[in-house]
């Protein structure tokens, strides 16, 4: 089972692991600021960490090096060079640059000095033979001093990580800074899952036991908080790009839903449209079909029956519509029997008051009501409300005012 998630999940890992850094190595190019420096080196090591620990590309490290299971100490000191990594970039996010040095060098000292003792003690192991796919299973039996020095660097910065994150989180001054210093700070239950079962291989060791029941929980565990982390380290980068391509969407499908709303309604009064450039965004062309719905709706005004909109608001109090509903169902009315009464040239006895019945304080809350208002023009109450009025209550226009 082990051999198997070594294989499959970690050069998965090490694709997305390459993926990351790529971007990180193309944003290095506008901003080479200590956080995006460190950032780049996380991926950097990251990538290092899951390409080596796949079994056929652990064995042809060591094999080059010349060093038995030298891939196991390159992967475990990656990951705590990883960890100083964060540690740095944390620091510097909550302290002012001289500051953050300052607090810098205590815990990449303890670091350093955890990789210097990994190092030392990683000489008892050498001999035991390649071990790719339980290298800390066979260091659980032969030198727990080594696993343990390691689980408890890993560990105890793993948890400040994880408390610096969610603390800064808290004061972070963009939104995807906030949310993902929050996802950093979510992956530490998956490490504390990954250390849990390590520990308890060193325990059971002592026994003359293994860990080979819980290591695919332990090799899971911590390929996801690894990448859960680093997801939230690049989201600051690329949560403006999904804020933006969201946004595209959302305009694309309500600019979807008013079109026929605005050809409909300014087949009537063609002269309100301007004819669109073809260079202009989206959003742009959405902001001018908004305008020329409410433009239009104001030239049909002396078409509209007063008795529309009561009939509309009657109807539609009975089947217990209300809100901003109830006012596109009133405002849909008046905009078909207007349409009906320019087409046969009929003007009303009396005009209502206003051709709207909603003033959306925004942009946003415009395209919100407009919405309603585009599916409102099929609905049977304004149907009907317009047909009624429409019917009585007649004058022959000898000249249509629009």
């Amino acid at each position: 089972m082990a051999e198997t998630m070594n294989s499959l999940l970690y050069p998965l890992c090490s694709t997305i692991a390459l993926l990351i850094l790529l971007y990180k190595l193309q944003s290095l190019r506008a901003d080479r600021s200590v956080t995006q420096v460190v950032l780049a080196a996380n991926s950097f090591f990251l990538f290092i960490t899951f390409t080596v620990s796949t079994p056929s590309i652990w064995v042809l490290t060591s094999d080059f090096v010349g060093i038995v299971n030298f891939s196991g100490l390159l992967t475990q000191g990656s990951i705590i060079i990883m960890t100083a990594c964060q540690q740095l970039l944390l620091l510097h996010l909550s302290y002012d640059p001289d500051i953050a040095r300052v607090k810098a060098v205590p815990r990449l000292i303890s670091l350093a000095v955890a990789i210097v003792a990994m190092s030392v003690l990683f000489a008892g192991a050498a001999e035991q033979g390649e071990a790719p796919n339980d290298f800390a299973i066979a260091h659980a039996q032969y030198t727990p001093a080594y696993l343990f020095v390691y689980l408890v660097a890993f560990t105890v910065n793993q948890v400040e990580i994880g408390v610096m994150g969610w603390r800064y989180s808290k004061i972070a001054p963009s939104l995807w800074l906030r949310r993902g210093l929050r996802l950093v700070s979510f992956a530490l239950p998956f490490v504390l899952a990954y250390t849990t079962c390590r520990a308890a291989e060193i325990v059971v060791a002592q026994f003359g036991e293994s860990g080979n029941l819980w290591e695919p929980a332990a090799q899971l565990a911590v390929a996801t908080a690894v990448l859960v982390q680093t997801l939230g380290w690049i989201l600051p980068d690329l949560g403006p790009h999904l804020t933006s391509a969201v946004i595209r969407l959302r305009h694309r499908r309500v600019y979807r839903v008013l079109a026929p709303l605005h050809r409909h309604i300014t087949e009537q009064v063609p002269e309100i449209v301007i004819q669109v450039d073809l260079s202009w965004d989206l959003r742009t062309r959405l902001y001018r079909m908004v305008i020329e719905i409410r433009d239009a709706q104001w030239a049909l005004h002396s078409w509209m029956d007063s008795r529309t909109a009561v009939v509309a608001h009657e109807e539609a109090e009975r089947d217990g519509v209300e809100g901003e509903e109830l006012a596109a169902l009133v405002e849909a009315a008046q905009i078909s029997g207007a349409i009906e009464r320019k087409r046969h040239n009929h003007l009303p006895e009396e005009i209502s008051e206003t051709p709207l019945s909603a003033a959306p304080g925004d942009l946003a809350a415009e395209l919100v009501f407009q919405q309603k208002l585009a599916r409102a023009m099929s609905s049977p109450v304004a149907l009907r409300a317009a047909r009624h009025a429409s019917a009585s209550g007649t004058s022959p226009a000898r000249e249509g005012p629009g």
